[in-house]
């Protein structure tokens, strides 16, 4: 692993043969864990898109307020269908749960706090047709000011690139800007393209792709799963696209979770998924290295951004 992005590959949407022209149902999978306001707003926006045929809500844990408000909505909207009870297993292991209960052709996991901009449904849906399998399509994921959150499209992510990236060391030093995976600072595509990793904020797959790959790989509890997943894919023989049509408005830190934990969490998967994916004896030793480094480097962020607010 030598850390240096994988180029930007343009590729055309491809021919959709007549007999795929009938629309695929579509199922939304939304995993929540004491989300806050933005819950609400995300769902609306999930149920106003006309493409829509099923919302799977699945909840790790909510308020009661919350938890009732959702009971409600579930026994009055029959698209609505509620999983809970379960306690908080994980992200990812509730996508998977959502999925597995899904009855459409095609999944969209979105996250809670995330908003469904008009035409999303529709343009990853569009992409993903006519694609090899295993595919996966991701969306745009922009910030409330419309601007293109870090993360919605990246290059592959090894254990260099995600500490210049942990550090941003890279906006410091010049040199080490080769190392950065987080490629929202370029100018968006024009079409779909194809890249090595996407956001799990907002994106689709078929039924016989995630069946594939097995679903989300629970071993991960929060974070990097959605990068694991991109990783399976292409090491299965598929492709990874991005979607610049495909909006979605991603609010982020809306949850209840203490901050230090997510970047715990964060931490501990990507140094799971750098010692999942190495190969070879020498690879194994630096992943295992690495791991602490990592961790460390993740929880110190957030304590950093305390100090820095008490500062200010």
């Amino acid at each position: 692993m030598n850390g240096i992005a994988a180029p930007i590959v343009a590729y055309e949407p491809a021919p959709t043969p007549d007999f795929l022209k009938v629309r695929r149902s579509v199922s939304v999978v939304m995993v929540v864990y004491m989300t806050g306001e933005a819950l609400q707003r995300s769902i609306e926006c999930v149920l106003g898109d006309p493409l829509v045929d099923e919302l799977l809500i699945v909840d790790n844990g909510s308020t009661r307020v919350e938890e009732a408000r959702l009971k409600r909505l579930a026994e009055a909207d029959t698209r609505v269908k509620l999983l809970h009870g379960h306690g908080n297993v994980g992200f990812a292991r509730g996508a998977n749960l959502g999925a597995r209960a899904a009855k459409s052709d095609v999944i969209v996991f979105l996250n809670p706090d995330a908003f469904l901009q008009p035409g999303c449904i529709a343009e990853l849906t569009r992409a993903i047709e006519g694609r090899p399998v295993p595919a996966l399509v991701g969306g745009r994921v922009l910030n409330a000011d419309r601007t293109e959150q870090r993360g919605a499209r990246r290059g592959d992510i090894t254990p260099i690139s995600a500490l210049v990236s942990l550090s941003r060391l890279s906006n410091r030093i010049p040199a080490w800007r080769r190392y950065e995976v987080h490629w929202e600072a370029e100018a968006a595509p024009e079409g779909v393209i194809a890249v090595p990793t996407i956001s799990g904020a907002c994106f689709c797959m078929r039924r016989e792709d995630f069946d594939i790959v097995q679903g989300f790989d629970e071993g991960y509890f929060l974070h990097v799963e959605d990068v694991d997943l991109c990783w399976r894919v292409r090491q299965a023989g598929g492709i990874v696209l991005f979607q610049p049509k495909a909006e979605v408005i991603h609010l982020g830190h809306t949850s209840h979770a203490s901050p230090l934990r997510v970047e715990f969490h964060k931490g501990v998967g990507l140094a799971r998924y750098f010692r999942k994916r190495a190969e070879g004896v020498g690879e194994r030793l630096l992943a295992l290295a690495l791991s602490p480094i990592i961790v460390c480097t993740a929880v110190i962020r957030p304590v950093m951004w305390r100090i820095r607010g008490r500062a200010a």
